[in-house]
């Protein structure tokens, strides 16, 4: 016969085993939304980034398009001049399209990058034998030809696919800013294009797509598209190369752990968006420009073509208000993104 202790131990072994199990089934299983928002966390934390960053720097934005439509003696005249006419709601004007718009970009842009990324990666490394990404997560590492071009096509890549999502909101949202200007005698003096021009006044996002519909037909939702898709391919082909890039350069430099560092995030993402935007912005003012002559003009009416012209001054006002609002986004988005993502993916140990 064993010795009575062996009994006592495997009876306390059986008896924790039970109790083990029962506290796992007793563990109230997860909700459906909750199984969801582990299993989407970067979309989600994309898409409530995105609200906080555009509303919180949509002021900037606003100011950046007036500028670019129309002349001002500086950022101060302009913001003055804007809160002499229509108070603090002319710096909020049409918030509504871009935080809808930005959202939806935002997280369809980061998820078809990440696709993108990781397709381009594997064919490099199955046909050409080049590991993009074991190079990237080296210690050590420096950015090279291969990461810079693979991290470029596929920014390239998510920017002209969410082009065709973003033109009409952001058309909507220019007309929101620019309509009180649009509608000035002084800047539209042809009666019949002013009438066009008043319409545009103080509607909500649908309401302005409606008018838009109205007067240059359903097509009218993607007035300047070609400007558009060149300035976000080429624009979401910069910022996610020079993010990449600038996040590993911070890595090497900043030792082990940069990547979770708050601040190397917030330099990698600042600087993306400065360098994205010198870039394309003569392209974007083009844009901008064609884009609010079309809305003074109806169906039919043919609107002049507007010149990409780089380095003309004229075509770079407002690129200061543009850089400093994209570095305050930049700061609050991936401030934000990380603590949502990483608070969420926390939950598994709650």
């Amino acid at each position: 016969m064993p010795p009575t202790g062996n009994n006592d131990d495997s009876a306390n072994r059986n008896g924790d085993e039970r109790r083990s199990d029962q506290r796992h089934h007793e563990q109230p299983q997860r909700q459906p939304h909750e199984r969801w928002v582990k299993r989407y966390r970067t979309e989600v934390a994309a898409s409530m980034s995105s609200v906080l960053s555009t509303v919180s720097a949509f002021p900037l934005d606003s100011v950046k398009t007036r500028m670019q439509t129309y002349k001002y003696a500086g950022f101060l005249d302009c913001v003055r001049n804007t809160y002499q006419t229509e108070k603090l709601r002319g710096f909020f004007r049409g918030v509504t399209a871009p935080m809808l718009s930005v959202t939806l970009v935002r997280t369809v842009s980061f998820s078809i990058y990440q696709r993108a990324k990781h397709s381009y990666c594997n064919w490099l490394k199955k046909n050409m034998g080049v590991d993009v990404l074991g190079h990237v997560n080296a210690q050590g590492s420096y950015p090279n030809l291969w990461s810079v071009a693979t991290f470029g096509a596929a920014g390239a890549t998510a920017g002209s696919c969410i082009t065709l999502i973003a033109c009409p909101f952001e058309l909507s949202k220019l007309s929101a800013q620019v309509s009180v200007l649009l509608a000035n005698k002084q800047n539209c003096p042809e009666p019949k294009s002013q009438e066009i021009a008043a319409s545009y006044q103080n509607k909500g996002t649908l309401k302005t797509m409606k008018n838009i519909v109205k007067h240059r037909g359903i097509t009218g939702l993607y007035t300047g598209f070609k400007l558009h898709l060149m300035r976000d391919t080429l624009g979401t082909g910069i910022y996610f190369m020079t993010y990449e890039s600038g996040k590993q350069l911070l890595t090497t430099f900043g030792g082990d752990g940069a990547h979770s560092n708050p601040l190397a995030v917030l330099v990698a993402g600042g600087l993306c968006g400065i360098v994205s935007w010198a870039m394309i912005y003569p392209i974007d003012s083009a844009k901008s420009i064609y884009q609010r002559n079309a809305l003074m003009h109806s169906r039919g009416q043919k609107v002049p073509p507007v010149k990409i012209q780089f380095f003309r001054r004229q075509m770079y006002r407002g690129l200061g208000v543009s850089m400093g609002r994209s570095c305050a986004v930049n700061a609050v988005f991936f401030s934000s993104f990380e603590f949502i993502k990483k608070h969420i993916k926390a939950m598994d140990d709650e």
